[in-house]
């Protein structure tokens, strides 16, 4: 799979209760132990197009795009429903216990999927994470509250709003090629309602057991943040990796929030430090 837009396209689908999900798997035949990518918001698995292919040079890497993002499709979209989803992929893969890893809402949604509906991990790395409140940004709050005036809005002021939020996403600037990437998935009236879907279905109500849960924790969890994050400051992660049991924290010099966009390099050398590499 290569790594550029045009091209970028998970393979397949897999029909589930909460939607036809976008799935590929890259090194299937590899040996090291397998590793489930989850992204987050308003993101897809573009995100991982940079660190996928490198981790897959030593182990099974499994992608895929939450329901109504990227190109699957789905119910109202919720980290509880990410969650059942992301149970359900690694009961299909026929996953023993894989390493999972979320950026952004993908971090709960792994912390959800493990702690809420059992699922094995051999290790947890969270990225960026959205799982302490409050973890819904003021801006998004804004929207949330005022959906209905959202959703009248001309497209075209729509469009310049979502773009303005989505370049705070880095510390530097995002490439054109990247920018469109995500902005294309919100193209048009249609992109424009599933954007404010996927806004409606965040609460916090679904991170909180979670939350409460953490000590809970047995296996090894890295925690990954990049330094320069203004959607989730990194005082959040040194809060979040007190709470998991032995858990380390790794800070990126120069990232911002979309840290496998903006330091693919920085966080590929890293996982080949911190991932498992065999049974």
């Amino acid at each position: 799979m290569a790594t550029d837009l045009a091209t970028w396209a998970l393979r397949d689908r897999v029909a589930l209760p909460t939607g036809t999900i976008a799935v590929d798997v890259l090194g299937a035949d590899r040996p090291g132990v397998p590793v489930v990518l989850t992204h987050g918001t308003p993101s897809w698995s573009y995100l991982w197009r940079c660190v996928a292919p490198a981790l897959a040079q030593h182990r099974p890497v499994h992608l895929w795009d939450l329901p109504t993002y990227g190109d699957s499709t789905g119910e109202q979209p919720s980290v509880d429903g990410h969650a059942r989803t992301l149970a359900a992929l690694v009961e299909h893969w026929g996953l023993d216990a894989p390493v999972l890893v979320g950026h952004d809402i993908g971090a709960a949604t792994t912390l959800r999927a493990h702690l809420v509906y059992g699922v094995p991990a051999r290790a947890l790395v969270v990225v960026d994470a959205a799982v302490l409140s409050p973890w819904v940004t003021g801006a998004t709050q804004h929207v949330r509250a005022h959906l209905d005036t959202y959703r009248e809005m001309p497209h075209h002021l729509f469009t310049a709003m979502i773009t303005a939020h989505l370049r705070t996403t880095v510390a530097g600037a995002l490439a054109d090629d990247a920018e469109w990437a995500y902005l294309a998935r919100y193209a048009g009236p249609e992109g424009q309602q599933r954007y404010l879907d996927q806004v409606a279905g965040f609460t916090e109500d679904h991170t909180r057991d979670v939350v409460a849960r953490l000590g809970e924790i047995a296996v090894p969890t890295d925690v990954v943040w990049g330094a320069e994050d203004t959607w989730i400051p990194r005082t959040v992660g040194t809060t979040l990796r007190n709470a998991l049991p032995e858990a380390q924290l790794h800070v990126v010099p120069g990232a911002g929030h979309f840290l496998p966009e903006e330091a693919s390099d920085t966080l590929i050398d890293l996982f080949a430090g911190i991932l498992p590499c065999g049974a």
